[in-house]
Parts: structure tokens; C-alpha cells; sequence
């Protein structure tokens, strides 16, 4: 190893050489001191790599010493130890910028673990994915420069220009609301209410009212009258996400909406106008679901005039480094935090990992790594361990290659089984079981149904 420079603050002679010689022996350059004043002067002389600082100083406050070390723009990787450690200390000497807080009496593993982390972030420093401070990500912006992704912005630049209604597919993750968006605030219309609706997240007697609206005394609860999606759009845009989970009685209604332009609301008879422009998002492969008569043909072809088919994340890896790159930015405003650099390793991992919950899920790794890091550069140990294989998925492939590649992996059989798995796993916990599968609790009871699932077996035990 190249020896690394290991400087000892503290007060306590027998725990000083106790570490030194420890240290000493694994090959690291050691020094130490013992009062605030001499450890001042061998930073300066010595120039540690690591400090390894107690708190308690019979002259100075150690905290202080970290304070005027980062103020000065010292390189050396602070590490806090004491015998004093307490909640407020510890959260004061963090915000400070010390690398890591190890409480007396002192574990060595703990110790040399920590050394190991400061000396890789050292050695990352020089080279990595610069964070840099331009280009942070806007909102409802689009990160993409892939071929398959121009063509995208090209297909956006096209239909924002007219008002065909047009059925995004991907999947969970990709970035399906933000491409409706887009084909939103870019056309003339963009001045008018658009109204993104998830309707696998309402319940189903619910979703006709909050699609048309309805008149007072319509239903029990209907103590107004209220307006639907459709009327409140006016001219806007109103996107239809998970439009594979609408009922199949209430897919007719929606068909003449967009044939007629026309509707009513629930419990009314006044015909009402729509001049809405209607956008569908949707995970699953509708023309299958066409096939299996789980959706109907002419709304599919209603909704699909116009197609946009994004790409999942692993099969545009080359736009990886530009994502994370405005992304940690947005994190780093919306955290307070300060990361500058990407290590290469760690942008490696990133890149090789197959990204099952595409951006979605590499915004959430990057904000947890990011929100419990120290230090300047993000490091592939702090990455790593966020990156698990996803056993369990009800995601339908959309795309031709997917299903080449997988198939029969959609089929309604294979979907059923990870349902069942999963109910099994979280012990007919629902709440649990959606959290598994990524999908919501009405999602849920429709799968139940479709696939013939008791909801609860006579052994149940567990708590709903």
C-alpha cells in the first residue's frame, strides 16, 4: 500500500500510542499530538491525509479545530472521537463536515474501515463524472441523447402542434407523465389546465364521477353538484394515466367522449361539450389486453391515433452519466448537500445495473446514497449496497423486443403466480403486498378479481 498520512489528536497518552502503533503497523505514516495548539501546527507541517481528532482538548474544542480546518479548505478527512458522544454533538460535528463520528472506547474495525472510505474518496477525486453546476434539471424536463430518445423529442415537437389524441406506453418509471407534458406545454393550448388522472388509484364507482362529474343527490355522499375532469379541462389536456385499469362498463362512456366530444355527469341528463385533447399512459400492453377481452378494440384505436413508445433505462445506458449528473444537482438543491463529483466505479455500477424501476428508481437511489453521505464525492460503496434485484414485478412488457426477449413473461399465468408469491411473502398483508409489487391497493383487489385470487384463505392469520 502507499503509505497514507494518518494524523492523532488527543489527550489520553496510553489510547494516542495504542494507536499509533496499531495504525503504524498496517502501514500508514502516523504522527500525533496532544492540545489543540500542536495539532494546528503539525496540519500545517505534516499534511495528514486523515485526522483523526478527539473532541475534548485540554486548550480547544475539537469542534472548533473541524470548523476552522473546513473554513481553510483542509484536504485531510476528518474523523471525530470521543468519549463524550451525545445526539446534539454528533449531529453538530456532521453538519461540520467531519467523515465519520466513532465513539471511545475506540473499535478498530470501525476505525480502519472508516480510514479505508476516506482514502477511496481521496483516490476518486481524480477521476469520476464531475457534477459540475451547469444544466440543472428544470422542471418537466427530459433528459435524453440517444437516437431513441431524439426521436422522442421530435415525436413531442409533432404533436404538440396538433391535438390528436395520442397513448404514451413504457414502463413504471420511464417517464410517461413527462412526455404528456411536454406535448402539453408546447402546443398553443399550453395556457389551459392540464389534469393528469391516475385511474388505478381510485376506486371504481368513484372514477366515473371524477372523470364527468355529477349532480347533487346522484349517489350517497353527492351532497353538490361537482364538476368533472372533462368539463374543468375546457381546452387543456387531461391525461388519462394507467388507462389499462379503467373498467370495462366505463371504457364505453369514455369511448364517446372522445367520438362525440360529448358527456353527462353521473345522475344528470344535460348533454355537456368537451373540447378536452386526451392523453393515455400505460404500463401494460393494451393490444394483449384487447386480445384477452380485457379492453375494448375502439377505444384502443381511439386512444391510439397517435403512439409514443418510450425506452426503458437499460436499453439507453448512454444517457446515464447526463441523468445522474442533473439529477444530483436537483438533489444536492433539494437536500443542501454538495456533491461534486460521481465516482468511476460508481458511475460503472450505475451503468451496468439493469435499472428495473428505470429514472424513477435511479433518482431514489441516488437521493438515499446522497442524504446519508459525507464529503464531496459519491462513492460506489455508498451505492452498491442500494442496488438489489427486483424479484418480484406485474410490469407487461409493451415493446416487440421485450416480448421476444421474455416470453411469455407477461402472460397472464406468470402474473398471477407473482401476485400469489407475493401475498404469500407479506402473508396476505395487502398493504405489504402493494408496497412488493409496486401497485396500488385498488390495482390490487382488480387483480384479485381478474385472476380468480380468494382474497383472504380460511389459514389467514394476518392483519389487513
Amino acid at each position: 500500500m502507499s503509505e497514507a498520512r494518518i494524523l492523532i489528536v488527543d489527550d489520553e497518552p496510553s489510547a494516542l500510542e495504542l494507536l499509533e502503533v496499531y495504525l503504524s503497523e498496517k502501514g500508514y505514516e502516523v504522527s500525533c499530538a496532544m492540545s489543540g495548539s500542536e495539532c494546528t501546527r503539525k496540519v500545517a507541517s505534516f499534511k495528514p491525509d486523515i485526522l483523526i481528532l478527539d473532541i475534548r482538548l485540554p486548550d480547544a474544542d475539537g469542534l472548533d479545530i473541524l470548523k476552522r480546518l473546513k473554513e481553510e479548505k483542509s484536504t485531510a478527512h476528518v474523523i471525530i472521537i470521543t468519549a463524550f458522544h451525545d445526539m446534539t454533538t454528533t449531529i453538530k460535528a456532521m453538519k461540520l463536515g467531519a467523515f465519520e463520528y466513532i465513539p471511545k472506547p475506540i473499535d478498530v474495525d470501525e476505525l480502519e474501515a472508516a480510514i479505508g472510505r476516506a482514502l477511496e474518496l481521496s483516490k476518486t477525486k481524480s477521476s469520476g463524472l464531475i457534477i459540475g453546476s451547469e444544466g440543472e434539471l428544470q422542471e418537466g424536463e427530459i433528459i435524453g441523447r440517444t437516437k431513441e430518445m431524439k426521436e422522442i423529442f421530435k415525436t413531442i415537437s409533432i404533436l404538440s402542434g396538433n391535438r390528436v389524441n395520442v397513448l404514451i406506453e413504457g414502463e413504471t418509471g420511464t417517464g410517461k407523465e413527462l412526455v404528456a407534458r411536454a406535448i402539453h406545454y408546447n402546443s398553443p393550448y399550453k395556457d389551459h389546465p392540464f389534469i393528469p388522472i391516475n385511474c388505478s388509484a381510485i376506486v371504481e364507482n368513484l372514477l366515473e364521477s371524477e372523470l364527468f362529474g355529477h349532480e347533487k343527490g346522484a349517489f350517497t355522499g353527492a351532497i353538490a353538484t361537482k364538476k368533472g375532469k372533462f368539463e374543468i379541462a375546457g381546452e387543456g389536456t387531461i391525461l388519462l394515466d394507467e388507462v389499462g385499469e379503467i373498467p370495462f362498463e366505463l371504457q364505453a362512456k369514455l369511448l364517446r367522449v372522445l367520438q362525440n366530444k360529448e358527456f353527462q355527469r353521473v345522475g344528470g341528463e344535460k348533454t355537456l361539450k368537451s373540447s378536452a385533447r386526451v392523453i393515455a399512459a400505460t404500463n401494460r400492453n393494451l393490444l394483449r389486453m384487447v386480445k384477452n377481452n380485457a379492453f375494448r378494440e375502439d377505444l384502443y384505436y381511439r386512444l391510439s391515433v397517435a403512439t409514443v413508445k418510450i425506452p426503458p433505462l437499460r436499453e439507453r445506458k448512454a444517457d446515464i452519466p447526463a441523468i445522474v449528473q442533473c439529477l444530483v444537482r436537483k438533489i444536492n438543491r433539494d437536500l443542501h448537500k454538495s456533491v461534486e463529483q460521481v465516482g468511476g466505479r460508481t458511475l460503472q455500477r450505475m451503468i451496468e445495473y439493469e435499472w428495473p424501476g428505470n429514472v424513477r428508481e435511479l433518482e431514489n437511489v441516488l437521493t438515499r446514497a446522497v442524504m446519508y453521505m459525507q464529503g464531496e464525492v459519491l462513492l460506489d460503496t455508498m451505492i452498491a449496497p442500494l442496488l438489489q434485484p427486483k424479484e418480484i414485478c406485474v410490469t407487461e412488457p409493451t415493446g416487440p423486443e421485450r416480448e421476444n426477449k421474455n416470453k411469455g413473461a407477461g402472460s397472464r399465468e406468470t402474473e398471477r403466480e407473482r401476485i400469489v408469491k407475493a401475498l404469500q411473502e407479506a402473508r396476505w398483508h395487502y398493504g405489504n403486498t402493494c408496497k412488493a409489487l409496486g401497485i396500488s391497493r385498488p390495482t390490487l383487489n382488480k387483480r384479485l378479481k381478474e385472476y380468480g385470487i380468494s382474497p383472504k384463505p380460511r389459514n389467514y392469520q394476518g392483519n389487513d
